[in-house]
């Protein structure tokens, strides 16, 4: 051998690995580090495109669990509304490492949330979650019990669950000046008041997402010895920038630091991994095949073959034991998973056919609250 490139397989060379086959036989993008078996214990949070992540899990009866299933009684339309089921806990879109952070923080030690609190037409909204109540709560009090359950339900689902998946989706938010509480969107488009006295925006750079994001998992980590954390980063377009660049440069940055920042952590940390579900829907490579005319929607073949590739690869690493078996052996060298609390939360692994199909076309609307900025937009057909 005279030099080391001699001996590489075909998957180490442009031509041989994309651009002598077609995109959909492109393989083995993911070398996952841990098992995940259907009884393996999952929750999800992040952005929009964790929800896929989560109906693809459900729909093949994995054990996504939700900690804060809601009242019994609730209509799958009301459970829909009221922002229940959506992620594993009621928080709404969790953005950037900043917002997981503020959560964890608030959820796994003594820290108290802001006293903040949001008003419209004499309702009242929570500044970190203002899309999860369909018209507000009746007063600040309510607002606040709604939370603590909330808070609850965050620090039972990390210390309960075995695999907690997280999708990085944004870099740009807003804070409060006063108390550098970072809010899920901008005050004033939801709910509240915008005041540029006390209101700033942000752009997280490397280092900002970095910090945050391995403060994060130490708190993890910490609440939960034996907790494995795979991330995710979102394939959705920003629906709007304030930084003032164009808005395709302005996703392309964004992009980029998470990117970044997740194969740092997956690199650093032996208990963090990083699935590539956005190269497989971004990447020229697909010729933007998996986007809706939008650009901006992921269509359902482009979900399922995000997931097709994770149950893949899964099962290329483990002898198969990912999809469709049981087994009682250690996913991953000396990784050992907890056992389930004594209080579990509502799981989807054992529920009806019907109760667990996944809706991954695009007539299912995800829960995403960047979304309203898409409202004021100027129309470019009058003038």
């Amino acid at each position: 051998m005279s030099h080391p490139y001699e001996t590489l397989p075909e998957d180490r060379f442009w031509r041989t690995a994309v651009a002598d086959r077609d995109a959909l036989e492109i393989t083995g993008l993911w070398k996952p580090k841990h098992a995940i078996r259907r009884r393996t214990r999952i929750v999800t949070a992040g952005s929009c495109f964790a929800q896929h992540f989560a109906r693809a899990l459900v729909a093949r009866r994995y054990r996504w669990l939700d900690f804060e299933p809601g009242p019994a009684g609730l209509t799958p339309e009301q459970r829909k509304d009221y922002h229940y089921g959506t992620f594993s806990f009621r928080t709404g879109n969790i953005y950037t490492p900043k917002m997981l952070l503020q959560w964890l923080t608030w959820a796994l030690t003594d820290a108290e949330p802001p006293d903040e609190v949001w008003e419209k037409d004499g309702r009242f909204y929570d500044p970190f979650r203002p899309g999860v109540e369909p018209g507000g709560f009746a007063g600040a009090e309510e607002l606040h019990a709604s939370r603590r359950d909330t808070l609850r339900a965050i620090a039972e689902a990390v210390r309960g669950s075995q695999v907690f998946v997280f999708t990085l989706g944004l870099t740009e938010a807003w804070q409060n000046k006063a108390t550098g509480a970072e809010y899920a969107v901008c005050p004033g488009t939801v709910a509240g008041k915008f005041d540029a006295e006390a209101h700033q925006f942000v752009n997280h750079g490397f280092a900002a997402l970095m910090g945050d994001m391995s403060a994060a998992l130490r708190l993890m980590f910490r609440a939960n010895r034996r907790l494995l954390v795979l991330l995710t980063v979102s394939p959705v377009p920003l629906t709007a920038t304030a930084s003032g660049s164009h808005v395709l440069t302005a996703t392309s940055r964004s992009k980029s630091m998470l990117r970044a920042v997740a194969s740092e952590l997956t690199e650093r940390q032996r208990r963090v991994d990083y699935f590539p579900s956005y190269e497989i829907i971004t990447h020229p490579a697909y010729r933007g095949r998996f986007f809706a005319p939008n650009l901006r929607s992921v269509l359902a073949e482009g979900v399922e073959h995000v997931m097709s590739q994770f149950f893949r690869d899964q099962a290329a690493a483990f002898d198969g034991e990912a999809v469709g078996r049981e087994s009682g052996a250690t996913p991953s060298e000396d990784v050992q998973l907890p056992d389930p609390p004594e209080s579990a939360p509502l799981s989807y692994d054992a529920l009806p056919g019907e109760a667990v199909e996944a809706e991954l076309t695009e007539t299912e609307e995800l829960r995403c609250e960047e979304e309203i900025l898409a409202a004021f937009a100027p129309d470019r057909r009058h003038g």
